[in-house]
């Protein structure tokens, strides 16, 4: 039976833990589960600072090189689909070959490929830089990092720890969005690019000495849970990723999922985080007040996520998708009238409303995961997210191609809106997991 407090999870390991697990004189007050929530956290956040950039460093480098802003969206898009691409395959890896060393990796790509693009003369360099490298390495700790320290470490307050997970992304956002601002304006954009590098290296100590990579590895049962023994490492995990890609294929929600998880990437990282700023830009805003705006969507997304997990342990995962694709929607509409030299109410109140809805999709799509494929959810979900990234890619590229092609990006806002509105269609369609049947593929006869 699942408990919900810290002392009824701590009892519970003194209940269940085996006889030869190890013992300590007095336990912590603090669940270890929380301490490596937290570094998981601060590590999300060191690993998207890299994020906070391409959206300032359209127009520069435009301005510096000549490069068109499709150019530009192509690198950012190799970036965003390596990233999605590259997260169900970090999800096997971790169970081959540990949290730790999977990430430590990541944040050492992330860092080399922000470090080298301070020399890079020629956009194929871009691409290799911030798309490869950085891709890949941001990848890596991608939301599939957050469900399997979710799935490993929480049996109770699982949708609260993803929708805080979750808003770690925004939280680094927050903070190095502003500051990269001022760095670009006040100093060019190279010592914004070995800033966000840095940040990416100084997380690797928090990881290597704080994450642990199971339970067992500290005597403990998951917090709210029973002990169980570390599995042995996985072996073959590409051969496991293509497996659990091709099984869950086979099965109706895998596509709703993903197809609506297309769009919400769409709609984010594609549109409004590479897009805004520059758009904001073409309105005669300032660079550095567009990107406070980011910001601040920032601090509501960290609000609007957490609410959301909470909302998932209590309701229906698919009603809540589909309210919040039905209102992100229907504010992308509006938004071409909203913009202007300066910041008016009504766009202060789009950016809240948009941040609260920002990332809220998260904990109901990997609740609806969790709830359909199991143990292999972890895996799953880096699947969809890696059709989260490819819409986002797209959109990324796209966008800047519309901006070059039609002068403004109106029509792209627009044709957003009314993608949001078929992704609120296809969470409504999901099926609801049999209640017998807990913890395996629904593959459709």
């Amino acid at each position: 039976m699942t408990q919900t407090t810290e002392s009824a999870a701590r009892d519970d390991d003194r209940r269940t833990a085996p006889a030869d697990a190890p013992r300590r004189s007095s336990r912590p007050r603090v669940h270890r589960a929380w301490i490596v929530a937290a570094v998981t956290f601060v590590t999300i956040i060191g690993g998207a600072a890299f994020n906070s950039l391409p959206g300032l460093l359209i127009d520069p480098l435009h301005t510096e090189f000549g490069w068109s802003r499709g150019e530009i969206g192509l690198a950012v898009s190799i970036d965003m689909a390596l990233y999605g691409l590259t997260a169900p395959f970090a999800a096997a890896l971790m169970d081959r070959f540990g949290i730790r060393r999977v990430v430590v990796v990541a944040l050492s790509a992330v860092a080399a490929g922000a470090l080298a693009s301070v020399w890079m003369t020629a956009s194929w360099q871009l691409m290799i830089y911030w798309g490869l490298l950085v891709g890949l390495g941001t990848g890596s700790m991608a939301m599939a990092f957050s469900a399997t320290v979710t799935n490993r470490w929480f049996v109770a307050r699982r949708g609260l720890v993803t929708g805080i997970l979750t808003a770690a992304g925004a939280s680094g956002q927050l903070v190095f969005l502003p500051l990269c601002a001022w760095i670009v304006d006040e100093h060019g954009w190279r010592p914004a690019s070995v800033t966000v590098a840095l940040a990416a290296l100084v997380v690797v100590p928090f990881v290597w000495l704080l994450m642990r990579d199971h339970p067992a590895d500290v005597g403990l049962a998951p917090y709210g849970g029973s002990y169980v023994e570390k599995p042995a490492p996985a072996v073959g995990a590409a051969t496991r990723t293509v497996r659990v890609l091709l099984d869950a294929a086979r099965t109706g929600p895998f596509w709703l999922l993903a197809g609506s998880f297309a769009i919400c990437g769409a709609s984010t990282n594609g549109l409004i985080r590479t897009h805004f700023v520059p758009s904001a830009h073409d309105h005669g805003m300032e660079i550095t007040a567009a990107a406070s705006l980011l910001a601040v969507i920032g601090i509501f997304d960290i609000i609007g996520t957490i609410f959301s997990g909470w909302l998932t342990d209590r309701f229906d995962a698919r009603r809540l998708l589909a309210v919040y694709y039905a209102l992100r929607g229907i504010s992308l509409l509006f938004l071409p009238m909203l913009m202007a030299p300066v910041v008016h109410p009504p766009m202060i109140f789009f950016i809240v409303f948009y941040g609260l809805d920002w990332v809220a999709t998260v904990p109901p799509t990997l609740a609806l995961c969790r709830e359909h494929y199991g143990e292999d959810s972890a895996i799953v979900f880096g699947w969809v997210l890696a059709s989260h990234q490819v819409g986002a890619a797209l959109v990324a590229f796209l966008g800047g191609v519309a901006r070059d092609v039609f002068g403004s990006y109106d029509v792209v806002w627009i044709a957003s809106g009314a993608l949001c509105a078929s992704a609120a269609l296809m969470a409504l369609v999901i099926r609801r997991k049999p209640a017998d049947r807990p913890g395996t593929l629904t593959v459709p006869a």
